[in-house]
């Protein structure tokens, strides 16, 4: 598959309805997003649907998601055929045709399987068929099952070389705290500070939560797979999320060189400050693609965080690039101009001194 194979997951809080009930207007309304993409830009779209168990608890009028494996099947299996007679649906009033592909673990694990699937989604989408992908619930064993699809989708995009992840929820994207936080737009490296911000859910239907979301982003990302993680609760316009132009938190392919990073300028978010660089930094950093140190800062202007985005100046007053810094303000006043051995004497918890690393730059378009 090539690069414009796009990879959306729904979670089973944006397409239950309650009690068992499917939200058939978000499934619509995904349908048409789809359609779109495939009309515009001929994109491919492989959707991960969660929702069989949920689905199958509501048939069965249970409350809370049983916990034994062979309950939790059974729900699946009546809940899998409900969801693909609503995607069908959704599907039909746009002209496409769904196709449902059921996965476990081992699918992935076994190389000739995991070859067999990519031939089956590559010959789904080249005869223009939309696969509906999901964990095969009715038969995993505990031991073999993904736990959550936001992990599947994650896989299946490392295995179909995937330009982006799209995961879709509840959720408005990655926050600073789960019920009172602002939102993160983009998230340039996964830290352990990161995962921290994560949480698991709460929900009785779903499993997962943030922190499996986060969990994917790592193994999306780590393959050269863009992630966007949002909300699917409102009016979902995929190709705004497409066009960099959409609510939610934003991860990088990792491993891009300089020209590849362009394009993933445009998911920045507005810079918070600028950094003012010598000539011999803007060379660095057109030029070589190399990483901005603090010894080529000759000013800060602005206050921001760590993490935040900020803009690059060189010495003519020219923005040359984007990228997220390291150090807050504060600190970038007491080390500019320093070299790296004096920045790790004085912050001894950093392993390295880059103030912007060059996976996390995006020279300005």
């Amino acid at each position: 598959m090539n690069s414009r194979t796009v990879v959306i997951k729904l979670g089973t809080g944006i397409l239950s309805a309650g009690s068992g009930k499917i939200h058939q207007e978000r499934l619509n309304a995904i349908a048409e997003g789809i359609h779109d993409l495939c009309q515009k830009d001929a994109t491919r779209t492989i959707l991960v649907s969660s929702g069989a168990v949920g689905l199958g608890m509501g048939k069965l009028r249970l409350t809370e998601r049983p916990t034994g494996l062979s309950d939790l099947r059974a729900c699946a299996a009546i809940g899998q055929c409900r969801l693909m007679n609503a995607w069908t649906s959704a599907f039909d009033r746009v002209g496409l045709l769904p196709g449902q592909v059921l996965l476990t673990r081992e699918d992935f694990e076994d190389n000739q399987r995991s070859q067999k699937v990519k031939e089956t989604l590559t010959s789904l989408s080249r005869n223009k068929i939309i696969p509906v992908v999901n964990e095969n619930d009715s038969v995993s064993d505990e031991e073999i099952k993904f736990g959550d699809n936001d992990v599947l989708s994650a896989l299946l995009a490392s295995l179909t070389s995937a330009h982006l992840l799209v995961i879709l929820s509840t959720a408005k994207g990655l926050m600073t705290h789960p019920t009172a936080g602002e939102l993160i737009p983009f998230v340039a490296e996964i830290t352990p500070a990161i995962e921290d911000m994560a949480k698991g859910t709460t929900s009785s239907t779903a499993v997962g939560g943030m922190s499996t979301k986060i969990e994917a982003a790592k193994i999306a990302t780590k393959s050269g797979c863009a992630v966007f993680i949002g909300s699917g609760e409102g009016k979902t316009d995929l190709s705004s999320i497409i066009e960099n132009n959409a609510e939610g938190t934003f991860f990088p392919p990792h491993g891009l060189d300089l020209n590849q990073r362009k394009k993933w300028l445009a998911f920045f978010p507005k810079p918070k400050g600028t950094i003012h660089i010598d000539e011999g930094a803007s060379t660095a950093i057109l030029e070589d693609g190399g990483s901005l140190l603090a010894s080529g800062i000759t000013q800060i202007d602005g206050s921001f965080c760590r993490a935040d985005v900020v803009s690059l100046i060189n010495l003519r007053g020219e923005t040359i690039a984007r990228g997220v810094s390291k150090f807050d303000s504060e600190e970038l006043l007491l080390i500019k101009g320093m070299n790296n051995q004096e920045i790790l004497a004085k912050f001894p918890g950093k392993t390295r001194a880059e103030v912007i690393h060059r996976d996390h730059l995006a020279p300005h378009l």
